[in-house]
């Protein structure tokens, strides 16, 4: 049975000599991995359509032996291409795929981070590679994988904790106006790195490239 759905390429890596396996993130599926059948050879009905962070309508059949479903046709409808002007907005938007691959089961529905995803990725090349556009990213998908810290707790500063709610709490727009201090950086930066280790595991590779502080 042919199925379909809308989503984001999240992750590629060559099959063999002429496929590719697409991991997508989608609303109705969630997490989902397709091969791409011949998608790298040059005439391959896929060229051009295959890249990180590319979003498009695609339909695939479903394999009765494994996660790794056969995909089908791919219509395309956003490339997201000011993200590729500057490497850091690139490292900042793998790190939040990383971070919702560590943090979601595959083909199970997740509508509100995909929407989460999509609204965070053109806010990026918005302006400057900024920080505390990671630590929004990384509270707003705690709150919704129901793990946001508790901001009454915990022994933050009180100047810190109200920007932790503001990050929380604000659209991107806003977040895009938000000065924040070297310190506060810093201080933001160890304690969501701590909470995260403490709650996921693991701190995602990358997390430091995308908030520039390698």
């Amino acid at each position: 049975m042919i199925e379909s759905a809308t989503g984001l390429i999240i992750r590629t890596r060559p099959l063999t000599e002429t496929s590719l396996i697409v991991h997508w993130l989608t609303p109705e599926f969630g997490r989902l991995a397709t091969v791409a059948k011949g998608a790298r050879r040059p005439k391959s009905p896929f060229a051009g359509k295959l890249d990180l962070f590319y979003a498009a309508k695609l339909s695939f059949q479903r394999s009765r032996h494994s996660d790794l479903h056969n995909l089908r046709e791919v219509v395309l409808h956003e490339l997201h291409p000011e993200l590729r002007r500057d490497l850091s907005y690139v490292q900042q938007a793998a790190y939040a795929t990383s971070l919702i691959e560590l943090t979601t089961e595959t083909e199970f529905p997740l509508p509100e981070i995909h929407a989460l995803l999509c609204a965070f990725l053109p806010h990026l090349p918005a302006q400057p590679p900024l920080p505390h556009s990671v630590f929004a990213f990384e509270l707003k998908l705690l709150q919704e994988l129901g793990l946001e810290p508790d901001l009454e707790a915990g022994p933050l500063p009180p100047d810190l904790k109200q920007l932790l709610r503001v990050l929380l709490t604000s659209d991107w727009p806003l977040l895009a106006r938000l000065k924040l201090s070297p310190p506060q950086i810093n201080g933001l930066s160890a304690y969501l790195r701590g909470f995260l280790a403490e709650h996921l595991g693991k701190v995602p590779a990358g997390r430091s490239a995308a908030l520039r502080l390698d």
